[in-house]
């Protein structure tokens, strides 16, 4: 091989060099242009959380707005009912802080695929898509996301995260993105993003129920302390209460949860025409609470039936509560004779950190006033017995049977006495044995 040879080879080698790395060169200028943000970044290069004063959240046959009114955020499908502030926060601080898992080079026209479609009447198809706006309704920012679980994005051509979802952010036309993050309390139900505090009844001192549709009591029950058991008023003779009826009424609301919020547009349509009942609770403290129970109809959009085959919905068993409260509080402790300057400053104390607490409380409870809230039939279900089911029953005589042996625990019956007769026994005569014949002689 000659020195002309071999020069050109090297120029050929050169050129192949130059041309491969060229080509990585454009690919690896290529891969990181195919997403505005890449893994291991935050979804918003500054998502602008301080500004946040609006959300909107639509997905299929659903939509919650969530405004921050005066300092407090709201739910306007509520009647302005106060929202979850950390359900709210939450969700703020999540996607200010969500960082990309894998960025897929992907339009708008795509967004079908994973589930993100605007268009679709599913809501696994459609997702949920969330509108930040700032205080004059500007929109801030714009997410879909969709709803499918790891399972069902672990099935998908493009993969999935494990309790992680898909999410495109609006605004980057080019890109969708997988994300970690579950999203797990995200919902365009309304009553999703309620707050959740309700009335709190303790120290219960007399509980009395109407009759329903009337203002006649049906029963009323009454103690003198906190750890005394019930006494009926106005209790007829041999009437007894029965203690496993009325101890749960001690700490009857002491724990009680609300489903939902009813609208005060469609509070008259929810209401079944009969059944309502009103009931009065003092406490020892001195508050007083009016509660008012109807029962519902089923919600215009009932849920499924527990049978798929079935095409008759549930009715629901739930109830429409309102709750009125008042209360009587003393300014001062009641100081005993004889009480020693010690004792007397350390039950002052005790009495002031009360009194702050109870009063805090009744301006929380009377916020309540005016609202009618949905409530489970287990909520009010002590408040629905009848006197009768309060009442000690005697146990039931159970006659005894026509035959046979009487039942345990049933009086002796009065029986006549039980007379025998054994009939005469016949006494076979005994056999005859047949002798045998004399044998004639000589035999």
């Amino acid at each position: 091989m000659n020195k002309r040879q071999v020069i050109f080879l090297w120029l050929i080698a050169i050129a192949l060099g130059g041309a491969v790395a060229y080509v990585k060169c454009g690919q690896k200028q290529a891969t990181a242009t195919t997403t505005a943000r890449s893994a291991g970044q935050t979804l918003f290069v500054a998502f602008p959380a301080t500004e946040v004063a609006g959300i909107d959240i639509q997905g299929i046959g659903n939509v919650t707005n969530l405004v921050k009114k005066d300092g407090l955020w709201i739910v306007t499908q509520r009647d302005d009912y106060p929202a979850n502030v950390n359900m709210v926060n939450e969700f703020i601080r999540t996607l200010e802080d969500l960082k990309v898992t894998q960025g897929i080079q992907a339009g708008p026209s795509f967004a079908p695929r994973f589930g993100l479609d605007e268009a679709a009447t599913t809501a696994e198809k459609r997702g949920l898509t969330a509108v930040f706006k700032n205080a004059k309704g500007d929109e801030l920012a714009k997410v879909s996301i969709d709803r499918r679980v790891a399972a069902e994005n672990a099935a998908s051509p493009y993969g999935g995260a494990p309790n992680g979802r898909f999410i495109r952010n609006h605004k980057d036309s080019n890109s969708i993105y997988r994300v970690n993050e579950g999203f797990a309390s995200l919902s365009d139900d309304p009553k999703r993003w309620l707050a959740e505090g309700f009335t709190q009844v303790e120290k219960i001192k007399s509980v009395a129920v109407t009759q329903p549709d009337k203002t006649d009591l049906a029963w009323k029950l009454t103690r003198d302390t906190e750890d005394g058991p019930f006494a009926l008023v106005a209790a007829a003779a041999g009437e007894t209460l029965d203690t496993a009826a009325t101890d749960p009424l001690k700490s009857l609301f002491s724990y009680a949860r609300f489903d939902d919020v009813i609208s005060a547009a469609s509070t008259a349509e929810r209401l079944q025409p009969t059944g309502k009942r009103i009931a009065t609770i003092e406490t020892i403290e001195g508050f007083t609470y009016t509660l008012t129970f109807t029962p519902l109809k089923p919600a215009t959009t009932p849920p499924p039936a527990p049978n798929p085959a079935s095409p008759t919905p549930p009715a629901t068993d739930n109830y429409a509560l309102t709750v009125a409260v008042t209360a009587e509080l003393p300014k001062e402790r009641k100081k005993a004779e004889g009480e020693k300057s010690e004792d007397a400053k350390t039950k002052d104390s005790a009495f002031t950190d009360r009194l702050k607490i109870l009063t805090q409380r009744l301006d929380k409870e009377k916020a309540l006033a005016g609202r009618t809230f949905e409530v489970s039939k287990f909520t009010v279900d002590a408040l629905l017995k009848e006197r009768s089911a309060l009442l000690k029953k005697d146990a039931p005589v159970t006659p005894p049977p026509a035959t046979g042996m009487p039942q345990p625990g049933a009086p002796p019956a009065a029986t006549k006495p039980i007379e025998t007769f054994t009939p005469p026994i016949a006494i076979p005569p005994m056999p005859v044995e047949d002798k045998p014949a004399d044998k004639p002689a000589g035999e």
